[in-house]
């Protein structure tokens, strides 16, 4: 039986020449992005497809997703962030259905890997930093000082200001890839347990195994969330300046 940490090694099922040294073979990696993309296309499309006033199962699970990520937006950001919704859903649905698209038996979790989470994560800190400067211009360097403290402290607060600024990509990644690589290991540690003890031992490892499955839904949505939120709350920083 494959180690609990087999099901996180990326395998090539496309070779392809290199690329100025870089390896650029289609992997199941990215097969399993192209499908949670086909599958959030496919979702929203039969969602939006009828636009029935009464709407039916799909449609009304469409809008629910669109209106969630909405009401997170302007709850964080208000009406300046109502530009950036299509980004943000998009990072929203995309990470929802890696999370979920990695619960199917013999399917790969893209969002276990750090790679995959620190250049999502990477795109929201450099967008947002992008986004200050063109709102703000240099004043934007304002949010390293806090308010109301002695000038002698600063000498000490905006290094670490500017440290805490600059490790954001760094920490909203390692969330959501340790949870995610965390949770699948765990599941699979105990479902050697079941094969391990047999029809009579196996039981209890199996039951708890049904119920760590549970959380671990649970836990996928709980990631999508933190991420897409946290990703508002930096959009705001951006925007007005809040610290």
């Amino acid at each position: 039986m494959a180690g609990p940490l087999e099901q996180f090694k990326i395998k090539p099922l496309i070779e392809l020449p290199k690329l100025g040294g870089i390896d650029i073979s289609y992997t199941n990696s990215a097969l399993w992005m192209t499908i949670a993309v086909a599958v959030v296309m496919l979702f929203l499309v039969l969602g939006s497809r009828q636009r029935a006033l009464v709407p039916g199962r799909w449609q009304s699970m469409a809008e629910m997703s669109y209106e969630f990520v909405s009401n997170m937006l302007t709850d964080q950001t208000g009406a300046a962030g109502k530009p950036f919704f299509p980004f943000v859903f998009t990072l929203f649905m995309f990470i929802l259905a890696g999370n979920l698209l990695g619960m199917v038996p013999y399917s790969f979790t893209f969002t276990s890997h750090i790679i995959v989470t620190f250049g999502l994560a990477f795109v929201v800190f450099l967008g947002v930093t992008v986004i200050a400067f063109i709102k703000h211009g240099v004043h934007f360097f304002s949010f390293f000082v806090p308010k109301g403290v002695p000038a002698v402290m600063l000498i000490l607060l905006v290094p670490i200001e500017i440290l805490s600024y600059l490790i954001r990509p760094v920490s909203l990644s390692i969330r959501l890839f340790a949870n995610m690589m965390a949770g699948h290991t765990m599941l699979k540690v105990f479902a050697g347990f079941v094969i391990g003890l047999g029809v009579l031992g196996g039981w209890a490892p199996m039951a708890l195994n049904v119920v760590l499955t549970g959380f671990e839904v649970l836990v996928a949505l709980l990631q999508t969330y933190v991420f897409a939120v946290l990703t508002c709350i930096y959009l705001n920083d951006a925007l007005h300046l809040e610290h």
